[in-house]
């Protein structure tokens, strides 16, 4: 069933190039799926182009027929083009989600993210002294990741993530509309779900310990973030979301959760380890930073962390000069942008013009292949 009589390519007929070379199957033959007599005629399945689909596959694959007994040897992850294909469908589902169903969703995605960010400001407060700052960053990152697993195999609605989306535009099965309406919805639920986890977290209480260096790390790290410029942060935000899409897409080829989280792992600590900005993330660590800086039981804390005098204030200036709402708006809006870029521009255009925009011409190419005999998979 590589063609059918009409030239076009048969949408059973699959194909990847494997480490042994190029693998050719028939999901039909292979996984034992049953067709009606007017679904064979759609595709043009005829008795032979049957023989001939099973000719090619004992040619690539080993075997013709696969009995009833015998199980097809499979990957642990799909190959790329069928990634593009599942992320071009999750793109559809996702924009098809409204109401409470994506306000649950997008909230829970942003105190997820949220989850993985306390963990790691708790779990490196006073790491470096131990390890030094390249470790101390690999860890954060490692436990970071948490808040992406949570999202892919818990499941729910992430801004950054869904920046792949745009699969789907350049697909033609979502609408720029459906782009965007979907766009800002999940951003603004995931800022509730962060900022809910922010307010949950301040009242555990949780930041004096160690000490108050937890409350330390996380003044700290929110006054870094603000005191980036508009063009360190979005070219930060640009790497990040490059990094976190791609995390995505790993675990959209995953067929198993083992699979999907160790394609979420790496790429996520690399992000966080080398210092880039995610804009879900930084609705947890600069607003716990702001709560916090002014908090009367981590003033001594702070005074001894940024250096200022006994009895000052800790937000007096120049030490916490950028860490405020306003700090926030501005670190947001150039990383919030860097992230589009990132991930829709780096991960979902150019993918998809590597798998599926450079697969299509083969459609045009298909009678004429099929004139002189040849298999079109």
């Amino acid at each position: 069933m590589a063609a059918t009589s009409a030239g076009k390519v048969c949408r059973y007929w699959q194909e990847y190039q494997s480490l042994s070379g190029l693998i050719c199957y028939c999901e039909v033959e292979a996984f034992g799926k049953k067709l009606s007599a007017a679904e064979l005629a759609e595709v043009g399945c005829t008795p032979e182009r049957r023989r001939l689909c099973l000719k090619t596959m004992q040619v690539t694959v080993g075997y013709g027929r696969v009995p009833a007994t015998t199980t097809v040897p499979t990957t642990s992850c799909d190959p790329p083009p069928q990634i593009v294909t599942t992320v071009v469908g999750a793109a559809e589902k996702k924009v098809a989600a409204r109401g409470l169903a994506l306000l649950v969703l997008g909230v829970l995605a942003g105190a997820y993210i949220a989850l993985g960010a306390q963990l790691s400001t708790i779990a490196t407060s006073d790491l470096a002294k131990y390890v030094g700052d390249g470790l101390t960053r690999v860890v954060a990152g490692l436990v970071f990741s948490l808040g992406l697993i949570l999202v892919v195999v818990g499941g729910a609605e992430l801004f950054t993530g869904n920046n792949l989306i745009i699969t789907g535009v350049l697909e033609r099965k979502v609408t720029p509309g459906q782009l965007l309406k979907n766009w800002t919805a999940v951003y603004l639920t995931n800022l509730l779900g962060a900022l809910a986890v922010v307010l949950i977290m301040y009242g555990t209480g949780l930041w004096k310990a160690n000490g108050g260096l937890v409350g330390l790390k996380a003044v700290s790290i929110a006054n870094a973030k603000c005191s980036l410029t508009f063009g360190e942060a979005f070219f930060r935000g640009v790497m990040c979301n490059w990094l976190v899409c791609l995390a995505v897409w790993l675990a959209a080829a995953g067929r198993d959760a083992v699979s999907k989280i160790l394609g979420i792992v790496f790429p996520i600590a690399a992000f966080v380890a080398s210092g880039f900005e995610h804009s879900i993330a930084n609705m947890y660590f600069i607003p716990m930073g702001i709560l916090l800086k002014g908090a009367p039981a981590l003033a001594p804390v702070l005074a001894q962390g940024f250096g200022l005098e006994a009895g000052v204030a800790p937000a007096a200036p120049p030490a916490l000069a950028h860490l405020s709402w306003a700090g926030f708006g501005m670190n947001l809006l150039p990383v919030t942008l860097g992230n589009i870029v990132g991930g829709a521009l780096f991960v979902g255009c150019a993918y998809w013009l590597a798998y599926a925009r450079a697969g299509k011409p083969r459609e045009a190419a298909a009678p004429a292949a099929q004139s002189r005999g040849a298999v079109v998979p």
